[in-house]
């Protein structure tokens, strides 16, 4: 079952349902054209990896406050105090390889930032490619990109084709 169909074909006032449904409405599949907000999609893409995406949602007011709003510079900063800041939030995923990877990924992305100008321009840079291309990008450049949380990444933020069913109501909405 697609998540197209799970979220129109299912309907419920159950707060996953909704959380689903306000996602899947609202965000997978869109642009993003805020830097960080980019940055917040990777950030719940990585830890969401052995996870489900219902918990991400259910955490990712948690993950906002604590990385600083996802704020890309911010977080370009963090030292070892906020590792271990982050290691006792029970807000987010207190997984230290997931905690040091959304560091040192905004750190890259300041590097990639002084040549492209912004994280979007960089991804723009090297849009289209294939999926295989894009993970070879990614894997050059970032920690802990596997190949499920490159395609996810890029998928729910309009980069991959393929977030909508055709018969979606949100499909011809992207178009």
């Amino acid at each position: 079952m697609s998540y197209c169909d799970y979220v129109n074909n299912n309907p419920s006032e159950l707060p996953d349902y909704l959380l689903h449904k306000h996602y899947h409405d609202h965000q997978y599949g869109f642009t993003i054209d805020d830097d960080d907000e980019l940055f917040g999609r990777l950030i719940l893409e990585i830890n969401q990896a052995g996870l489900s995406w219902t918990l991400m949602l259910r955490k990712q007011q948690g993950f906002r406050n604590a990385y600083s709003h996802f704020s890309i510079e911010k977080i370009a900063q963090y030292d070892e105090t906020d590792r271990e800041r982050l290691l006792l939030n029970p807000d987010i995923i207190r997984n230290r390889l997931k905690i040091n990877a959304a560091i040192v990924n905004a750190q890259k992305i300041v590097e990639l930032k002084k040549e492209y100008g912004s994280f979007k321009a960089w991804l723009d840079a090297h849009h289209p490619l294939t999926i295989t291309e894009w993970l070879k990008l990614f894997k050059k450049n970032f920690k802990f990109v596997g190949g499920e949380i490159v395609n996810e990444f890029l998928m729910s933020t309009g980069y991959l084709p393929g977030a909508h069913n055709e018969g979606c109501p949100v499909y011809s909405r992207l178009k």
